[in-house]
């Protein structure tokens, strides 16, 4: 080859090789991701830079295994119309690493699929690998064969853990490297996190704490992922790992970034709080979220803020830790099914909107803060360059409103509220007050099981002494006995009654599970169980019981209403039977525990058998329902039934069931406790979500374990009437008054403006109701006051029909004038989406 034609031939191959190595491919994606979208993520003291930019963040918790992978479009789509601009979520190790080297990453557990979901919709992702996660979930995600680790502590500076957890973190690092989702290589994820809330048990690991959190610093750090790590909860985290706040008020918790050149990261703000059987549900506001997250912007220069959870899903099978129940989060912006639960959403969605049309000042700008004539009065000001500015008003009185003074004009606060100013003259927001009005679901049943033919059952065997292949001379621990592979154990003894001993005895057992069942020579004689709040103390059983007069076979079923998840020393806790005695009339206690041989068995027939699945439903042999079966503990139960028709949510309602646990085709919904009633007396959970992925149109198995007592005959399936299908909108003078001075109030013709929006993909067909004047109600309830403009509906057609999403103005010009002069007045609008 001549060489001007190789100089030529190397200079395109150059160009080629060039050119190749630019492109980085995303398998699975629409779209191929180019160089030139990698985007560098760094930070400084204001906030994340992506790309170089300053950027206010805010992030939603959505967990890929609590929800299904034909969910995942429609709940992360919600999220980026509300709003959200990176999805957060947690790695399970404990579903993707069941036994040692043995992955698992199909169906809910394509962590893979779910972020490239995340990236075809344009968001970020936030990763929070743990590995340790806490979250309500089962042995805070360990999986349990960790426990078996010769010398392993968790959580400290000890190398059999260091090394697993070491190995788990590069497997997920590396997994995430060759999709290429990292930012760095063009993917979506922004930030990582490792450990979880550490500070809360560090001081229990002594002089093997603070070395810990250095070297898993150091760990994450040096696998390269070419984005920023953060540790929670941790206000010593070592260079260059983030310290970032979690809870409900970290604008008034938070001690900041613990070095100058960090940003204020906010990676749990606390939608509700998770809910456990037997406990009432915790209703956190709209407006209170609201305030936390503009007072965490404006007090401590908060520039990334995720709401745990924005969906907090369901808690499938056996994945929910001690006593918390199967549906999660239910009360967050997205309840359980997926819905959109308002107000959250929407006063949420335009909190997001305020402070993203003031972001450049807010990230650029110069603060300053001072008392407004009260010490629960302030102002935080940020002045741009130029002329740019923008306030916030805060009022920290939760009792009281305030009018303040602040640059020459008057703003009227309520009570714990926060006014954005725009421009520091003009109100855009304020955390009190909500356009959108609340809309609770409403359930329409499509089947009944009422019938006695309908359902079979099988009554599970009661072992006794002599049934058992596992042999001890002691209580066996529990959780270390199953394994985590079923909630139940039983412990079973047999002895001969003393010839001078009465029938009639007590039998006392103290016990660290959460339930215990007792029979006596094959019969019930009696339960107790525990409570959230007593995890640590346990149950106590008397039950007076009746005793052959030679052998008596006692068997205790001990069961886990999911593993701990949380605490120092997770390995060294215990439960199962702890003390059990008998006592006679006429005879002392009988210490049975250090007395007698006693026989262990793992799980119930039934489970081993796998009768919940279609293949496994005919291990057994079932029999037709009459009422000797009925209202029997540790029985299981068996139908089938079409799927209802539409694509509404759909749910179990157990309400009239005791306890136990549900399948449907073989995947488990989750465990129920609707007998355990909270202190006002009520189920804490009736309904059980089951996924539309998880039927088919007809014959789908249902298969309930039940383990106390229940009547099937009263079950009803039920759908779930989405609220967004149906918005509604408010805005009274009070409303007025507070998003608005005084002086600016007098003058306006225009006002504040009522804003309805549907769901994505959806539009509205339909002014149901709409009144301005005095018309009282909400979104279901209805009607006009005394004072209507008939103008109301035309009005609202012609502003809104069509479109996804409308605003009015409360105006008296728009509405052809003032219908009753000198009263105050409201607008109520109710609109149907298709």
């Amino acid at each position: 080859m001549a060489p001007a034609a190789a100089a030529m031939w190397l200079r395109w191959a150059a160009v080629m090789v060039i050119m190749a190595a630019a492109m980085v491919v995303v398998r699975g994606g629409d779209v191929d991701v180019t160089r030139k979208n990698i985007a560098h993520v760094s930070y400084d003291g204001r906030s994340l830079l992506i790309g170089g930019q300053r950027r206010i963040l805010f992030s939603g918790s959505i967990h890929y295994p609590r929800s299904t992978p034909e969910m995942w479009p429609s709940l992360i789509s919600k999220a980026k119309e509300g709003g959200i601009d990176v999805i957060q979520t947690y790695v399970f190790w404990n579903l993707h690493e069941p036994q040692p080297g043995q992955y698992n990453f199909d169906g809910r557990n394509d962590l893979v699929k779910f972020i490239k979901e995340v990236q075809s919709q344009g968001l970020y992702v936030t990763l929070r690998i743990g590995p340790f996660i806490e979250s309500e979930w089962s042995y805070g995600g360990f999986p349990f064969w960790l426990h078996d680790v010769k010398g392993i502590v968790y959580r400290s500076d000890n190398e059999p853990f260091k090394f697993y957890m070491q190995n788990f973190t590069t497997k997920i690092v590396n997994l995430m490297k060759s999709e290429n989702l990292y930012a760095s290589q063009g993917g979506p994820i922004i930030l990582s996190q490792i450990e979880n809330e550490y500070k809360n048990v560090e001081a229990a690991f002594h002089e093997k704490g603070p070395p810990y959190v250095r070297w898993a610093a150091k760990m994450a750090v040096d696998l390269q992922t070419g984005v920023p790590w953060v540790m929670c909860k941790q206000d010593d985290a070592p260079d260059p790992v983030i310290n970032a706040c979690n809870g409900m008020n970290c604008g008034e918790t938070f001690a900041g970034p613990n070095s100058p050149n960090k940003p204020a990261i906010w990676t749990e703000n606390w939608t509700s709080f998770y809910q456990v059987f037997g406990g009432e549900p915790y209703i956190r506001s709209a407006e209170d979220i609201a305030f936390a997250v503009a007072l965490f912007i404006a007090r401590k220069n908060g520039s990334y803020i995720n709401y745990y959870m924005y969906h907090g899903g369901t808690n499938f099978g056996r994945t929910a830790s001690a006593y918390v129940m199967t549906g999660y989060y239910d009360q967050a912006p997205l309840d359980e099914y997926g819905l959109i639960r308002q107000p959250k959403w929407g006063h949420l969605k335009e909190l997001h909107a305020a402070i993203k049309s003031i972001s450049n000042t807010l990230l650029e700008g110069t603060r300053t803060n001072f008392t407004l004539g009260g010490q629960l009065q302030e102002a935080y000001v940020f002045q741009g360059k130029a002329d740019d500015c923008a306030a916030f008003l805060v009022n920290n009185d939760g009792r009281n409103s305030a009018l303040v003074q602040f640059q020459n004009s008057s703003f009227y606060l309520p009570r714990r509220s926060i006014s954005i100013l725009s421009d520091c003259k003009t109100v855009v927001f304020n955390t009190s007050k909500t356009s959108a009005l609340e809309n609770p679901r409403s359930f329409a049943v499509s089947q009944t099981f009422d019938s006695e033919d309908r359902w079979q059952v099988f009554k599970d065997v009661v072992p006794n002494f002599g049934d058992t292949s596992t042999r001890a001379n002691g209580i066996l621990e529990h959780m270390n006995t199953t394994k985590d592979v079923s909630d139940y154990l039983w412990y079973t003894f047999s002895f001969e009654r003393a010839k001078n001993d009465d029938s009639n005895a007590v039998l006392h057992v103290y016990s660290l599970a959460h339930v215990l069942h007792a029979f006596v020579n094959g019969k019930y004689a009696g339960s107790a169980h525990g409570s959230h709040d007593n995890l640590k103390t346990g149950l106590n059983l008397d039950q007076p019981i009746s005793l052959n007069e030679e052998v008596n076979n006692i068997s205790l079923l001990s069961v886990m209403v999911g593993l701990p998840n949380s605490g120092a020393f997770l390995e060294r806790r215990v439960a199962g039977l702890r003390r059990v005695t008998i006592e006679s009339k006429n005879s002392k206690k009988l210490e049975v525990i250090n007395e007698y041989e006693w026989g262990y068995q793992v799980g119930l027939l039934g489970e081993s058998q796998q009768i919940y699945t279609e293949a496994g439903t005919n291990n057994v042999q079932w029999s037709n329902v009459n009422s000797t079966s009925l209202q029997q503990p540790l029985t299981w139960y068996k139908t089938t039934f079409d799927a209802p028709q539409g694509e509404e949510p759909v749910a179990l309602n157990l309400s009239s069931m005791g306890k136990g646990e549900a399948w449907i085709n073989g995947q488990g919904i989750g465990r129920y406790w609707p007998s355990f009633y909270t202190p006002k007396g009520r189920s804490s959970q009736e309904l059980y979500h089951i996924p539309r992925s998880f039927l088919k149109s007809s014959e789908n198995l249902l298969v309930l374990e039940e383990e106390m007592k229940g009547d099937p005959s009263k079950i009803t399936l039920v759908t779930v009437n989405s609220p967004a299908n149906r918005i509604c909108g408010k805005l009274s003078d009070s409303h007025l008054a507070s998003v608005l001075s005084p002086e600016t109030l007098k003058k306006s013709v225009r006002g504040p403006r009522l804003r309805l929006e549907c769901p994505p993909e959806m539009t509205i067909s339909k002014i149901v109701f709409a009144s301005f004047g005095t018309p009282s109600g909400d979104c279901n309830n209805y009607a006009y006051g005394k004072c209507h403009s008939s103008n109301s509906t035309k009005v609202a057609e012609v502003a809104c029909l069509g479109r996804q999403s409308c605003s009015l103005p409360k105006s008296m010009h728009k509405f052809g004038g003032d219908p009753c002069p000198g009263i105050p007045k409201s607008l109520l609008v109710v609109a149907q989406c298709e």
